[in-house]
């Protein structure tokens, strides 16, 4: 019963981040789309978004910022919060979601873990140092996320777009002008101005634009795996569930760990096809609090990075499904000159 109690108790204390995630981010005008909220890992939603921790949902579209109402969205089962939508005109689209900070309660050890676990180890070293790994934390946490995605053909400058989110990624170049094996430069910004000497995480999966070039399909080490840890922050009270010592050694880590420069900017590598995602929490002790210990600011961002078509580039040209291989013509050609061989020794 022990055992029992302290796996429920696990389960209930894990860690989440929220990420705008959709199926594909090349989409056609005026189809219909869905978006969806994450709460978990990039890859298993464990649970929903309630409207009334949104203090901003909204889409910039050609120009102009678009609420998102409470009652757009619905939830799938009691994991997924979810928006279809109607894709509209051409054009590089961006969405945001902004959530109201919550306070949680964690004992020393489980603070320790979730700080080291979802690679916030500038305050891990701080706690080393002042030799507090010891003391418990009550935290106000707070998640502002970002995506975006393409339209159609027609590229437009709606991808810088400042959504003014007390923490926010914004690339420096458009994310869908840029191509597998190149780098796209993104800044952090914390209440509008640069962040620097922040850890970013950055990582993707393969989408349904990525390519396969042979057997080994440079696959990515985390395609179709699913993480599970025993950290805090399980928005509306659910949590992961455990399925394998392998999950368990999972962290939110994975993938490239890059720190911000003077002026907030990281230069992620986009080695192959596949959505991108970057995070990062900047923590801070709350010194001006009897209540707080600390307090987190989570952000993060996804898009869809594909190949560059053209003539030193590999490129879709599906005509050769349709043609005959050359060998079939060589010995057609053979055949065709036995037969009139053989026509022409009859009549001689």
């Amino acid at each position: 019963m022990r055992k029992l109690f302290y796996l429920l108790l696990i389960v209930l204390l894990c860690s989440h981040d929220l990420y705008i995630k959709m199926g594909n981010y090349f989409l056609q005008p005026n189809q219909e789309a869905t978006l969806s909220l994450y709460n978990g890992t990039f890859e298993k939603s464990e649970n929903t978004i309630a409207r009334d921790r949104m203090l901003d949902a909204s889409v910039i579209a050609l120009g102009e910022r678009l609420t998102i109402a409470p009652g757009q969205w619905k939830d799938q089962d009691t994991t997924i919060t979810q928006l279809t939508f109607n894709t509209g005109e051409a054009g590089t689209y961006v969405a945001g979601v902004s959530t109201k900070a919550r306070n949680i309660e964690l004992t020393a050890e489980k603070f320790n873990s979730y700080l080291e676990h979802d690679g916030v180890l500038d305050m891990l070293e701080q706690r080393k140092r002042d030799s507090v790994l010891d003391e418990d934390a009550v935290e106000s946490y707070e998640k502002h996320v970002k995506a975006i995605y393409q339209v159609g053909e027609t590229k437009t400058n709606d991808w810088s777009a400042v959504l003014g989110y007390p923490i926010e990624f914004v690339p420096q170049a458009n994310p869908y002008e840029k191509y597998s094996g190149e780098k796209l430069e993104v800044q952090l910004l914390l209440d509008g101005k640069p962040l620097s000497d922040q850890l970013v995480y950055a990582n993707f999966l393969k989408g349904p634009h990525a390519h396969t070039h042979n057997a080994s399909n440079h696959g990515h080490g985390h395609d179709g795996e699913s993480h599970s840890h025993n950290l805090p922050h399980s928005d509306e009270g659910h949590g992961h569930s455990h399925k394998s010592k392998k999950e368990e050694s999972h962290t939110h880590t994975s993938g490239q760990q890059l720190r911000t420069d003077d002026q907030g900017r990281v230069l992620v590598n986009l080695p192959e096809d596949g959505i991108y995602y970057l995070r990062t929490i900047y923590m801070t002790r709350a010194t001006d609090s009897d209540e707080l210990t600390h307090r987190s600011k989570w952000a993060t961002l996804t898009f869809e990075v594909s190949h560059k078509h053209g003539p030193d580039t590999h490129t879709h040209d599906h005509d050769h499904d349709h043609n005959l291989p050359t060998w079939v013509f060589i010995l057609g050609s053979l055949l065709i000159i036995g037969l009139l061989f053989l026509i022409f020794r009859r009549r001689n």
